[in-house]
């Protein structure tokens, strides 16, 4: 999946019925850390996955993807803790040009200072729900002099 430069956020939540409208809850982490602003608008794009406990088989045969990617189980909270270390590859760059790498299940970490191809040696020094800022420990790749 190819993540937009311009994204704000990254988070999995439950679109829910209320009363003729249909919602999808912010979480309070994203107001507070000031990666979203109450009363601005803002452009969402939903991305399905299947549901694991879904009970009627017709539904789930009808609804199950050929991409055995999308079919991830439910995971709590990120892959990774702060002061992790990770070796990574800089696949893109973000629109104030710092690297992002993905670790398991697609985790998004941002990496100031790198280029595309980089493979280095991170520390995490901020972890989110959706997304981890870390710095860069090493950029000598292992099994290289």
């Amino acid at each position: 999946m190819d993540i937009s430069e311009t994204l704000q956020t990254l988070y999995t939540a439950t679109v829910e019925q209320d009363d003729g409208t249909y919602q999808i809850t912010v979480p309070e982490r994203e107001i507070a850390t000031g990666t979203l602003t109450e009363d601005e608008t803002y452009r969402v794009a939903l991305i399905s996955t299947v549901a694991s406990d879904v009970d009627n088989t017709e539904t789930t045969d009808s609804i199950q993807s050929t991409d055995h990617e999308d079919q991830q189980p439910d995971f709590e909270g990120p892959p990774v803790a702060e002061g992790d270390r990770r070796e990574v590859e800089i696949e893109n760059l973000g629109d104030q040009g710092d690297g992002i790498a993905k670790v398991e299940r697609g985790y998004v970490v941002i990496v100031p200072e790198t280029s595309i191809g980089d493979r280095v040696t991170v520390e995490m020094r901020q972890v989110r729900e959706n997304v981890a800022f870390a710095d860069v420990v090493d950029d000598t790749p292992h099994g290289e002099v």
